[in-house]
């Protein structure tokens, strides 16, 4: 098997390359605007190609030969709108056409779950409502669109909804919050804390799309929510990586109205890393059935949210001295704290 993966320079891309790799993958083929820097960059198996997923010539380029493609490639919601949209969008139109013009066996779609926005009811299923938040749960709706279309038409695309996923190389706001606890610091929650919000470990999530590229075409061309399935409430889950760090540190409650409040400001002056997706969402239920997945795809996920949460807290302390003083807006970098690197203090 072949395998292209766009966004492989990412923090999925490059656990689900090592995962295929394990799995007896052949070649495994790379489509980021991002460089390739992992130590697996020149391996014989592992093709890279630098460019990016709105230019439908490099999409062809890195596709023609291949057996499955998986699109990881995405902009997050620090992006620009217009960067949002056009790479959510016009990158799923570019590599979905060129699937299907090299006959490539089926296609994975990474969406998302910012698809179903913030219903009232739990769990959320596949056939609720898609609604969105911010142009990132539009795009990504407008994204599943064509694949839906290609999958009336014959051709398989598997859509997959993925929780938040954390695991090894996963920093972004994430590394906010390991920050805070590596340095002995309690750590604020919106709201009581007493919210259920699922999470997952990247390893669960390479296990679903392994089952999404491998089992017949007629079970698999659909969507799947894809997410923990033990996880207790946020204050419990996130208290663990406290109990992990060792300083006796516990997560505080906030007031939920003036904390948002303030986030809101903060996000407009540009002073926090934190998006409306974020706060927004903290202090609500948020949390996806899974049990399409576990009956189709046989979707057994191993980790529980601390579980995860811990692991990631660890592969972050042990190579902490690798992205000291690095950010950006991708998941593979700590986010700049802003402002709030001042409020931990008070933690």
């Amino acid at each position: 098997m072949k395998v292209l993966v766009t966004g492989g320079s990412g923090f999925l891309g490059i656990n689900l390359i090592r995962f295929l790799r394990e799995k007896g993958v052949e070649e495994v083929r790379v489509l980021d605007i991002a460089p390739f820097d992992y130590p697996e960059k020149d391996a014989p198996w592992l093709k890279f190609t630098l460019g990016d997923v709105r230019d439908a010539a490099a999409v062809e380029k890195a596709t023609e030969g291949c057996d499955v493609t998986v699109h990881c490639a995405a902009a997050l919601p620090l992006y620009s709108e217009e960067d949002i949209r056009t790479t959510e969008v016009d990158g799923c139109r570019n590599v979905l056409a060129a699937a299907r013009k090299f006959g490539l066996d089926r296609m994975i779609q990474i969406s998302s779950t910012a698809v179903y926005g913030v219903p009232k009811r739990h769990p959320i299923y596949e056939t609720d409502p898609l609604v969105g938040v911010g142009p990132y749960g539009h795009a990504k709706i407008e994204a599943e669109e064509i694949c839906r279309e290609a999958i009336k038409e014959g051709y398989c695309v598997s859509i997959i909804r993925p929780k938040s996923f954390i695991g090894p190389e996963r920093l972004g706001v994430f590394a906010l919050f390991y920050d805070w606890a590596y340095t002995g610091h309690g750590f604020p929650m919106i709201g009581s804390g007493a919210n259920r919000y699922q999470l997952m470990d990247v390893d669960d999530l390479d296990h679903a799309i392994w089952n999404a590229m491998t089992y017949p075409k007629d079970v698999v061309a659909t969507e799947f929510n894809i997410g923990a399935k033990e996880f207790t409430t946020m204050k419990e889950d996130y208290q663990a990586v406290l109990d992990r760090a060792g300083h006796g540190k516990k997560i505080r409650g906030m007031p939920v109205a003036p904390l948002v409040f303030i986030l809101r400001i903060l996000e407009k002056l540009h002073l926090s890393p934190l998006y409306p997706w974020v706060y927004e969402t903290a202090s609500t239920d948020s949390f996806v059935s899974i049990e399409k997945a576990e009956k189709l795809l046989d979707y057994r996920p191993r980790y529980s949210n601390k579980q995860a949460l811990v692991r990631n807290y660890e592969w972050y302390v042990a190579h902490l001295d690798e992205f000291k003083g690095k950010s950006g807006v991708s998941h593979r970098v700590p986010w700049k704290q802003g402002m709030l690197a001042l409020a931990k203090w008070f933690f």
